[in-house]
């Protein structure tokens, strides 16, 4: 199974971000991520065995107990790698302190949980955004960043993670389809169930 582990913000989150951006779309030929796709990755899992699968969501759970909810809401933007030659642009996370680390601590929690299942967690140094856009070939988008610099949207508390699989090719115009597996409750008290 191709999986990874995410935050995904609320629907009135992400519904502000995509009116936002609705109206600009057409100005690029982008692929623009789907609104139901919106999400902060925090662990990539490229193969994942059916029988790891119980034990990944029970040591997901307890890392995810073990942190604290926080608030925060999508603003701003960037592009991967730079913004001259972009290939993604991203939205980011208004963070305070308190919030980075417990965003980071997830991000962690959920890799080692991987690890300890046997299973490879891929990616690079975590670096907390939401793809909205990738470009078919590097791309200049600095008006792009620009735009999601003056964005800020509703304010909501990261109260879940959620362990999503991807079906390569089975969505619209052959992108990925997500299946939610499992949300886990973040913070001190919550249980799996």
């Amino acid at each position: 199974m191709r999986l990874f582990v995410a935050v995904v913000p609320p629907p009135e989150a992400v519904e502000h971000l995509d009116e936002f951006l609705d109206v600009r779309r057409e100005a690029a030929r982008f692929r623009w991520t789907l609104a139901d796709q919106i999400h902060v990755t925090l662990a990539f899992l490229p193969e994942v065995a059916d029988r790891h699968l119980d034990e990944l969501v029970e040591r997901l759970a307890r890392s995810a107990a073990r942190r604290d909810r926080f608030p925060t809401r999508i603003a701003g933007g960037g592009a991967f790698p730079h913004v001259a030659g972009a290939k993604v642009l991203w939205a980011g996370l208004a963070l305070d302190d308190p919030g980075r680390l417990q965003l980071r601590r997830l991000a962690e929690g959920s890799r080692a949980a991987a690890s300890r299942t046997g299973t490879t967690v891929e990616g690079r140094r975590f670096r907390p955004h939401l793809t909205v856009a990738r470009m078919g070939r590097p791309t200049e988008v600095t008006p792009w960043v620009r735009l999601l610099d003056s964005y800020e949207g509703p304010p909501w508390t990261v109260g879940t993670v959620t362990l999503i699989q991807s079906h390569l090719g089975e969505g619209p115009r052959k992108r990925p389809r997500y299946e939610v597996l499992a949300e886990l409750p973040v913070g001190a008290g919550a249980t799996s169930s």
